[in-house]
């Protein structure tokens, strides 16, 4: 009879395949991670201006309401304008739309994915990954719906607190803005007992 450290010993797993797992699995250190994204968020606002995101699905909002309706942004002695308030502050940015904000959110979105696919992430765990399956299931379809549904939760409350992670937490703080503290240890006061109500159990 096989002893207890025997029969819970891990299977033989063949080098192809540890390989591919580890590859799927590369994670940047916290500490390079944080390092590398202060450099950036230095280099943005020495350089250029803050960076924020939350508002670039604004002036994306803008743009697909000004080609269903050509009214949406008119053309002024002052510049661009909007009969609805929601767009008005942004007229100009939705008007002329490839601008530095609008750019770098198209480049974010692009860098990740080549980075993700840099490190095999795409050939790994797949669109489910192993701590959601383990508490919500395999569906992709489900994974999907909930990083949808996620992604319109963080999105209103973004533009309702006046930004986002990167406008009022990276950049805020980074400017010692009273707000960005708010919004940063509101974020962490809601963020952290959801997530643990949500994944209950360990991947």
């Amino acid at each position: 009879m096989l002893s207890r450290d025997r029969r819970r010993a891990p299977r033989y797993i063949p080098k192809r395949e540890y390989n591919k797992r580890k590859r799927g699995n590369m994670t940047v250190s916290w500490k390079l991670g944080g390092l590398l994204l202060g450099i950036v968020f230095f280099a943005a606002i020495l350089l250029v201006k803050p960076i924020g995101v939350s508002t670039q699905f604004v002036v994306l909002d803008g743009v697909i309401a000004d080609m269903i309706n050509p009214d949406t942004i008119v053309a002024g002695a002052e510049g661009p304008s909007s009969p609805v308030s929601y767009f008005n502050k942004y007229a100009k940015d939705i008007a002329n739309p490839w601008n530095y904000g609008f750019v770098f959110v198209v480049a974010m979105a692009i860098g990740a994915g080549i980075s993700a696919a840099a490190r095999g992430a795409f050939g790994g765990e797949g669109p489910v990954p192993a701590l959601w399956r383990a508490n919500f299931g395999a569906s992709p379809w489900k994974r999907y719906m909930g990083a949808l549904l996620g992604g319109i939760i963080v999105v209103f409350g973004a533009r309702l607190a006046g930004g986002c992670t990167s406008g009022h937490m990276m950049s805020g703080m980074g400017q010692t803005a009273v707000s960005g503290f708010i919004f940063s240890a509101g974020t962490f006061l809601t963020a952290v007992p959801v997530a643990l109500m949500l994944y209950k159990q360990e991947g």
